[in-house]
């Protein structure tokens, strides 16, 4: 009899942990990442009151007969499965997908925690922590290489405020395009100038100074070969004459003095009747308005006697004798451009311009480049320099149209900014018989794309997270890289793991040692930033659970009082 009041205080001794269990799930229905736990049941053991026998002649066996002692609630049982993903507003909440654990640190780093809630922030110091303060750990950007190194040991994850990144300087053009390979350039009979004696001669350039120095006697000396400009027309079929007639009369000499440049502005200026300048190139530009011709020349210079003030103008079809006429053909080019934005070491843009030509007007593969940047800056290679602009680079082709060869692969620029000089920048033009970079089909020229690898400082604007927990931070120079990455801690039985409160685990000796890794690798789960893991208590199943629990325990108690019924009895036989 008193059996079955001990069996009746044992269910309700278990069914009081079943009830504590489950009110504990209700309780934690909303708490971020929170796994639900299960009461299990064992029976105790129990009295053996007759054993088993086995079949013996015409006697058959005869099982044991055994009086159950109640029940017990031997463990409770945490159960790990995937909580329902729900969306955020937050960017640095993160939600795992699959197995696996945020590792945590509440002492730089000492010991570890483990969690599935990923409510994370950043601190006043930039520390990226959970709602208790704790660091979650996993890798830094290294700034030598540029990379996060995974492989590494975790550490804490902290990104300060205000955080920038330098101007990276370019290193690298990447160019595709096309040159026409049915581009041709215009054959023509060659043009001559007159002399004075109406003889002829060939002309051999097609951009030239044209004008003339004199002393005080009125003697012309010879052009010495200067400035000028170039120029190229896509589609030329107008055939023009220009004709230069020298200005008659006898010119006027004049003496001054002067000590600046300034000084000769001046005296220019007052003499002629005219509107002089200087410009950025120390040279003198006259603007005459009052439509006058003039005969311009300055000689002895005091500091150098030497010295010739030139007037002259540039023209497409070279130098012209007095009383003589040429005839100029337009220019039909197989030419193409393309510019890109290159940076230099402090950050500072500059656009570099290429120039391609083809070489000869016939089928040939061999194409002409030039390079050039604006002023101050200077462009240096193996090829003819002219300060900012390079040119006399190569590029051939094969029968298919693909690269065969190009000089130079690389050059030089200097900002003249205070920025790094000689800043060395690669050509990339493509492969040497691929189709990867430029090629020379029969088809319009035009670049499909230009690129290269430089850009200015930048400012820290926000930050993203993606699916391998990589934080991503977005500056703005429009840059965008990994600053971080969170580590994922997966182990053998997460069963075995053992509550800490504050939604955190700690390992224990039936959990088996952390492997910790990125998310998205070794069965590890990944990450969903803006998202938290809800928890995954089924609220219907739990007050289910309840009641069958509520009923167990009336039962255990009519147990108990049944039994004090058959003793109250038993007690009254003796009356």
């Amino acid at each position: 009899m008193l059996k079955s009041l001990y069996s009746g205080v044992s269910g309700l001794q278990s069914h009081q942990i079943a009830m504590d269990v489950e009110s504990n799930n209700i309780a934690n229905v909303n708490t971020v990442g929170y796994k639900y736990s299960r009461a299990n049941f064992s029976d105790l053991l129990a009295q053996t009151n007759q054993i088993a026998t086995a079949p013996q002649g015409a006697l058959g066996g005869k099982n044991a007969m055994q009086v159950g002692l109640g029940t017990t609630a031997n463990s409770v049982t945490r159960i790990h499965s995937q909580g329902s993903i729900q969306n955020t507003d937050k960017n640095t909440d993160v939600a795992i997908q699959g197995d696996g654990f945020f590792v945590v640190s509440s002492d730089g780093g000492n010991t570890y925690k483990y969690t599935r809630s990923g409510d994370f922030k950043f601190d006043a110091s930039g520390n990226f922590v959970d709602n208790n303060g704790f660091i979650v750990q996993g890798w830094m950007r290294d700034e030598a290489t540029g990379k996060v190194d995974s492989t590494a040991p975790i550490g804490n994850i902290q990104i300060p405020a205000g955080l920038t990144t330098p101007a990276n300087a370019s290193t690298q053009i990447d160019l595709k395009a096309n040159l026409n390979s049915g581009s041709t350039v215009t054959q023509f009979a060659p043009t001559f100038a007159l002399d004075n004696t109406g003889a002829t001669t060939d002309i051999a350039a097609y951009s030239e100074d044209m004008a003339y120095l004199f002393n005080a006697s009125g003697e012309a000396f010879n052009l010495v070969a200067g400035q000028g400009f170039e120029i190229s027309l896509d589609d030329g079929a107008t055939w023009q004459t220009f004709t230069y007639d020298p200005v008659g009369g006898d010119g006027a000499a004049a003496d001054g003095n002067f000590q600046t440049v300034n000084g000769l502005r001046e005296e220019l200026s007052s003499f002629l009747g005219v509107d002089v300048t200087v410009t950025d190139e120390g040279k003198f530009h006259i603007t005459n308005t009052s439509g006058a011709a003039l005969n311009l020349s300055v000689q002895d210079i005091a500091t150098n006697p030497n010295s010739k003030f030139s007037l002259g103008f540039s023209t497409l079809i070279g130098s012209i004798q007095p009383g003589a006429s040429k005839t100029s053909q337009a220019v039909n080019a197989a030419t193409h451009s393309s510019s890109i934005d290159v940076f230099d070491s402090l950050g500072s843009k500059h656009t570099i311009k290429f120039d391609f030509r083809k070489e000869s007007g016939a089928a040939g593969t061999t194409w002409t480049w030039s390079a050039e940047v604006p002023k101050p800056g200077d462009l240096n290679s193996n090829l003819t320099p002219n300060e900012n602009r390079i040119w006399g680079g190569t590029i051939q082709f094969d029968e298919n149209g693909a690269l065969s060869g190009f000089t130079p692969p690389n050059l030089d620029f200097t900002a003249n900014n205070g920025s790094s000089t000689n800043q060395n920048i690669n050509l990339n033009f493509g492969s040497i018989g691929g189709f990867d970079g430029i090629t020379s089909f029969d088809s319009k020229s035009a670049t499909s794309g230009i690129s290269q690898d430089g850009y200015p400082g930048g400012d820290l604007l926000g930050i993203r997270i993606d699916q391998s927990g990589t934080l991503i931070g977005s500056f703005s120079n429009g840059r965008s890289f990994g600053l971080a990455q969170i580590s994922m801690a997966k182990f053998s039985n997460n069963e075995g793991l053992v509550g800490d409160g504050g939604n955190v685990y700690l390992q224990s000796a039936n959990s088996g040692d952390p492997i910790v890794g990125t998310a998205a690798t070794a069965g590890r789960g990944f990450m969903q930033s803006s998202a938290l893991e809800a928890s995954n208590v089924d609220l219907s199943k739990s007050l289910t659970n309840l009641i069958i629990i509520q009923r167990g325990y009336q039962a255990n108690g009519k147990t108990i009082t049944t039994s004090d019924t058959l003793l109250e009895t038993l007690i009254g036989l003796k009356r």
